[in-house]
């Protein structure tokens, strides 16, 4: 198998690459063989799941050949390893497979100069090392040998150089000597293996402690995120890289670094701060460093796990990213019915943002050109902005300005728009910081829209659900509350019903649906629906419960019910209840004093087809007080549900009974914070 990687490596020209295994025991891809490339920098992805945004991934569960060209198509598309690697490299990745068995899935990594595409030759090349490594794997699984590692990837040793001869070593070593400045060489996991004198000088250290030592660990002044951040851009990229630090107390030192196949050669030269290349070589850019994008990453990724609905994703995306890059304005844009929407913004003047909300969709417009193209747009000042735009007019006081689109699931789903008062480059390494940023914006906006209307069809269905009004019946005082749960879509399954079966007699239900989503909801409405419907026809409270029980368990919809239902002859004053695992009514008599109406409960509903639901019967003469409530009233992390239940009992009996709309509005003030629906139900028959 590793003659197998290191032939395809070498044959495609690709500077590394990972083999990855896919393991029957939890489907996820290991990776199994490295080569050209440092174990940190593959860490993160040593495991990967199928269904993760990456390039194997996709490629494996697809069943086909991944490319990206580059820094900025790998930002569009994958943010999450863009933002980790920062760096101009193309990739490709393929799955691994014998017949139609799928085995596992091969990456290969190119330096950032290779071409937008993959050759033909290239593409051949890849496609049979994938088979040979195919055949390998199923050879392995067949002999019974395992292909993992316990502990870590195996990693190839890079390919070995030409031995000089004793002659050649010592003109070698005179021509290194006689550079200007000093000079040194890394491996390829960053640790020193060869220092000149005049490095060692430089860098005010001995030879001995430095050879093997990685530079930023050996060095204090050089653990800087900079340092490092060149260092992986140069072993990613394979494009020379150059940075200047202060050794202290006041002696800048310029770095050179020149990566290869075995390592780094590094030159070492006095310089000022502005100096970080050599005076004949322009070298790239560093952008922002890897550190500075990851920081902006925890905190952005973070604070956007949290963000619930899509005026969340805007807050919080202002708040994090504003600051963070430096901007002063930003416009995050949906398309909707053919019209360009904004959904929100920070930093313009509302008037102007009204101007543009809703307009048509239009390549005129960067917005929504970006949002059609998923192409993202950097202008660093107006004048590029007219160039591309002809027809746009500065009007927003800005003077550059990032266009970036919102991908989610593979497919722009908005653009964002972020806005600088100076004129600014926009480095390569930066725009595709902004355009992975970007992509997690959009991953969470998606998110949101989705829960948005979730929660929007879930509250529809609750309302229509629960009654709009509660009938008037003459001798009776009847007071009802909902509160929506704080957590989940903020819909449950709490009812309540109050029916009026007659002149003299009406018949009361409160229940409590498992869970807090639409399916909760729905159940919710059949079960009120079913309630009603048996009350109507006169069954008695046990009755009532135990036909509604049989329908439930028929309809086995993998949700519990808790419900008391309760029958009021008005002209009797008598009352009857049954109780399906709910919490007991509390009953507040004419003279103060409150009790619990200790009713042995059934089970709950939708369990046992044949339970039984006993009856208790009482009075309830004029001034008395009837409460019906759930849960979600009482119970609270850490509170005994018996002391809840008291202090109910106390709010109850210190309320005035004239008042049940003002009883129970204390109820509900007093009830713990809402993460359960609530549903309260009062009842006082009138003098």
């Amino acid at each position: 198998m590793d003659s197998a990687m290191a032939a395809v490596v070498r044959d495609s020209g690709a500077f590394g690459g990972m083999l990855y295994v896919l393991s029957p025991s939890d489907n996820a891809l290991w990776l199994a063989v490295m080569a050209g490339i440092p174990q940190d920098i593959a860490a993160p992805w040593r495991r990967v799941a199928p269904t993760d945004p990456m390039p194997v991934a996709d490629a494996v569960r697809e069943r086909r050949l991944v490319w990206v060209g580059g820094r900025e198509e790998m930002a569009r598309r994958y943010p999450r390893p863009a933002l980790v690697l920062p760096y101009d490299f193309a990739l490709a990745a393929a799955p691994v497979a014998t017949g139609g068995d799928i085995r596992g899935g091969l990456v290969l990594l190119w330096p950032g100069s290779h071409g937008p595409v993959l050759t033909p030759g290239e593409r051949e090349v890849v496609e049979a090392g994938c088979r040979r490594l195919g055949g390998t794997l199923r050879q392995a699984a067949d002999r019974g040998e395992p292909v993992l590692s316990a502990s870590r990837p195996r990693t190839l040793r890079p390919p070995a150089g030409r031995t000089p001869s004793p002659a050649e070593a010592t003109a070698l070593s005179a021509f290194v000597d006689r550079l200007p400045g000093g000079s040194c060489a890394l491996d390829m996991n960053g640790r020193i293996t060869f220092l000149t004198p005049a490095a060692a000088e430089l860098l005010g250290a001995d030879r001995d402690e430095l050879v093997g030592a990685l530079p930023w660990e050996a060095l204090p002044w050089m653990d800087v995120p900079h340092v490092e951040d060149r260092y992986r851009a140069a072993l990613v990229s394979r494009d020379p890289q150059a940075f200047s630090v202060l050794r202290p107390p006041e002696t800048w030192l310029s770095f050179e670094l020149y990566p290869g196949p075995t390592g780094i050669s590094v030159r070492i030269t006095r310089g000022g701060p502005a100096d970080g290349a050599g005076p004949k070589r322009s070298l790239p850019t560093a952008g922002p460093s890897r550190a500075s994008v990851l920081y902006h990453l925890m905190h952005l990724a973070s604070t956007l796990t949290e963000a619930v609905g899509v005026q969340d994703v805007v807050e919080q995306t202002a708040d994090q990213l504003l600051p963070a890059l430096g901007a002063q304005a930003m416009v995050l844009m949906t398309a909707e019915d053919g019209r360009l929407r904004i959904i929100g913004h920070r930093g313009y003047h509302p008037e102007l943002m009204d101007r543009f909300d809703g307009v048509p969709l239009s390549s005129d417009i960067p917005g929504a050109d970006v949002m059609a193209t998923g192409v993202p747009g950097f202008f660093a000042n107006f004048a590029e902005l007219r160039d591309a735009y002809p027809g746009t007019t500065h009007e927003d006081g800005m003077a550059a300005w990032a266009v970036l689109p919102l991908i989610a699931s593979g497919r722009p789903i908005g653009s964002l728009l972020i806005s600088y008062r100076r004129s600014r480059s926009f480095p390569p390494g930066e725009r595709a910081a902004l355009t992975s940023l970007a992509g997690l914006v959009g991953q969470a906006l998606d998110r949101a829209r989705l829960y948005d209307a979730k929660h929007h069809l879930a509250h529809r269905l609750q309302s229509a659900l629960l009654p709009h009004t509660l009938p008037r019946v003459p001798g009776l005082k009847v007071a009802a509350r909902y509160l929506p749960a704080a957590r989940g879509l903020g819909v449950g399954g709490d009812f309540y019903d109050l029916i009026r079966l007659d002149e003299h007699t009406v018949s009361a239900a409160i229940g409590d649906v498992q869970g807090h989503n639409v399916d909760a909801a729905a159940l919710m409405g059949q079960v009120r629906t079913a309630v009603h419907a048996h009350a109507t026809v006169g069954a008695p409270p046990d009755d009532v419960l135990a036909r509604t029980n049989r329908l439930l368990t028929d309809l086995d919809p993998d949700l519990f019910t808790s419900c008391v239902y309760v029958h009021l002859d008005l002209a009797t004053r008598r009352a009857c209840l049954a109780t399906a695992g709910h919490p007991p009514p509390l009953v507040r008599h004419p003279d103060g004093r409150t009790e619990l109406l200790r009713v042995q409960p059934g089970l709950l509903l939708g369990i046992e087809p044949d339970a039984r639901y006993p009856a208790l019967e009482f009075t309830l003469p004029p001034g008395s007080v009837l409460a019906l409530y759930t849960d979600g009233l009482v119970e609270a992390p850490g509170v005994d549900l018996d002391d809840a239940t008291a202090a109910l009992a106390g709010l109850v009996e210190h309320a005035d009974p004239a008042d049940l709309d003002a009883m129970a509005d204390t109820l509900i003030r007093h009830a713990p914070t809402p993460g359960d629906d609530i549903a309260l139900l009062l009842m006082s028959p009138a003098p």
